[in-house]
């Protein structure tokens, strides 16, 4: 078969052939029609991710959709450590591929699920949904493709006020549009002026972590008026920095929890359980981001660096 194999982490993927996956007890074998290319998929690529084993070579690629041997058309969800997503043909865990009703082009599917998971799992998976039923949420690093869909979800799961915290004038009206309140972190007389009402919210998704993180975390719990009120940290995406630099009293002086959401801290079961809710956002319209669509013949060219619109490949 034809696929996008990684050879050199150093190197984009190139499109040539490889041998077609053998499907076992349990598995499900999938003709891909798209699947996207997110950041998960560029640090699987280049080597990067946490959980990358560094084998090679292999194809990346971590979901997709694509029709199974019997035409039922699905999204699927790639768990084997070669075979990817971004090939002619895949095979995975039987459990971990889902209907869908064809309502939605496969490539809008593919490209959205991904962003729209990361707040949606750790709504539903991590905070518990019940847990943000009219509540404020605080949602840090609202500019990007991930932080757009979760004010959408937030919203649908009920919260009260969604306050929406990026740096581009341009996407934090896109998120404004969509009902949240924003605030441009590179204006420090609004971001001043906006402390006060931060440092009281029920709920914050992190997607930048690092020093950008530091620099709300510690004014917004020593201004907190009610330091007993609970506030849930969840630490999503971590695209301003690896660490941040904690005092003790934070966490003695605030009835703060800090979690994270992401491979790992889900398990399979809520996983499983919470994505046909997901995809029954997707496929009614609720849910979806802008894409670009390409061959996967031209996966070398093509391979994005960074981009708004999420790039699909098409076999």
């Amino acid at each position: 078969m034809k696929a996008a194999v990684v050879t050199d982490f150093n190197q984009a993927p190139q499109y040539t052939d490889f041998t077609d996956p053998t499907i076992e007890a349990g598995e499900t074998g999938i003709t891909v029609l798209a699947a996207s290319v997110n950041r998960l998929v560029r640090s699987q690529a280049d080597g990067s991710h946490y959980s990358s084993d560094h084998q090679l070579p292999m194809i990346p690629g971590v979901d997709g959709v694509g029709t199974t041997d019997d035409w039922q058309l699905v999204y699927f969800n790639a768990n084997k450590p070669v075979y990817g997503a971004l090939a002619e043909r895949t095979v995975v865990n039987s459990h971990l591929v889902l209907p869908l009703t064809g309502d939605v082009a496969p490539e809008v599917v593919a490209a959205t699920v991904n962003p729209a998971m990361s707040s949606y799992m750790a709504i539903e998976a991590r905070l518990g949904a019940e847990n943000i039923k009219d509540k404020t949420v605080l949602i840090l690093g609202v500019t990007g493709n991930v932080g757009r869909l979760a004010v959408t979800i937030a919203k649908h799961f009920g919260a009260a006020k969604v306050i929406g915290v990026g740096r581009n004038p341009e996407r934090l009206a896109d998120a404004q549009r969509l009902g949240a309140e924003v605030v441009n972190m590179g204006d420090e007389t609004a971001l001043k002026q906006a402390l006060p009402t931060l440092a009281n919210v029920d709920v914050v998704l992190d997607y930048l972590w690092g020093d950008a993180t530091a620099q709300f975390m510690v004014p917004m719990l020593q201004q907190r008026e009610n330091r007993s009120q609970p506030l849930t940290w969840i630490e999503i995406g971590s695209i301003a920095g690896q660490t941040v630099a904690l005092p003790a009293a934070a966490l003695r002086s605030t009835n703060l929890t800090l979690i994270g959401s992401g491979l790992g801290s889900i398990s399979r079961r809520d996983f499983l359980g919470n994505m046909p809710g997901l995809l029954a956002l997707i496929e009614d319209g609720t849910l979806a981001v802008a894409t670009t669509a390409y061959p996967l013949s031209t996966v070398h060219e093509n391979w994005p660096t960074q981009t708004t619109a999420r790039v699909v490949f098409k076999p």
